[in-house]
């Protein structure tokens, strides 16, 4: 007896020969696919729901005090402050998730199984990012909870929209960078590691947490050219008022940017992979 190996034939049904709305169709089957697993799986929101609880207790009570002083209003002026800053966060997280997930997928043989069906090749990837988006606003939504009960003080409710809305724009275009990673990479384990040599420098070389006056020459030149600081000054400016025209159109630049070159190359290496 002689052993197989099974290759996926990703030539059965182009996406070329594939209209619009039977594209739309897929996604929308895949959408509702990615959410009866959620439903299945409820573990699988416990990030959506403990992070923005956990980062706005940790940085509000123990960071709080001090750079909030800094600020001239303690504590109270630091919420302010910060939330809008995980707001901007918040997308990034998200991002990173769905590369882990996507690679998970493709190990325990689910890609392979869509990859042989006269699916859209493209649809399978805008579904993962259409559910991550949703979990992206129920974290938010968490996030704004908390916020109000530690003291944040929503005076412009316009603009709370606006920033939930550029922050999920933001963060789609780089949940195409995590999705072309976890693609590419051989393990979750590694799309993780990835991710956080990645994230974590944009994280905290930012303005999200605390402001860059005092920082050293070059971190300041660095954070003034990092997307998450554009982010978080344009959601600031939206939600407690403050400028926002630069860093608005800086925000929209990258996401588009971004958009432009990975989505292209992670539709390729989905549509390639062996």
């Amino acid at each position: 007896m002689s052993a197989t190996t099974y290759t996926p034939d990703t030539t059965i049904t182009p996406d070329a020969r594939i209209t619009p709305r039977a594209h739309l169709r897929h996604t929308g089957a895949l959408i509702r696919r990615n959410l009866l697993w959620i439903r299945q799986d409820p573990e699988s929101m416990f990030d959506a729901i403990l992070f923005p609880i956990v980062f706005t207790l940790l940085f509000v009570y123990v960071f709080g005090g001090s750079i909030g002083q800094s600020l001239g209003g303690g504590q109270q002026a630091y919420v302010q402050y910060v939330i809008p800053g995980l707001m901007a966060m918040m997308g990034m997280n998200m991002a990173q998730g769905v590369g882990t997930g996507f690679n998970q997928d493709f190990n325990s043989g689910v890609m392979d199984r869509f990859r042989s069906l006269p699916i859209g090749r493209g649809s399978v990837l805008f579904a993962k990012i259409a559910v991550e988006l949703l979990r992206m606003l129920f974290a938010t939504a968490v996030l704004m909870v908390v916020a109000v009960l530690v003291g944040f003080d929503i005076t412009d409710w316009a603009g709370l929209l606006a920033s939930v809305g550029l922050s999920a724009v933001f963060g789609s275009a780089l949940m195409w960078v995590f999705l072309t990673l976890g693609v590419i990479m051989k393990n979750a384990q590694s799309v993780q590691a990835m991710g956080f040599l990645v994230l974590m420098p944009l994280q905290f070389g930012s303005s999200i947490f605390a402001p860059t006056e005092s920082m050293p020459g070059w971190l300041r030149a660095f954070t003034d050219y990092n997307p998450l600081s554009s982010l978080a000054d344009t959601a600031r400016g939206l939600m407690v008022g403050g400028p926002i025209a630069h860093d608005l159109w800086v925000t929209l630049a990258w996401s588009a940017v971004l958009t432009a070159v990975m989505a292209p190359i992670a539709v390729h290496k989905f549509r390639t992979k062996s």
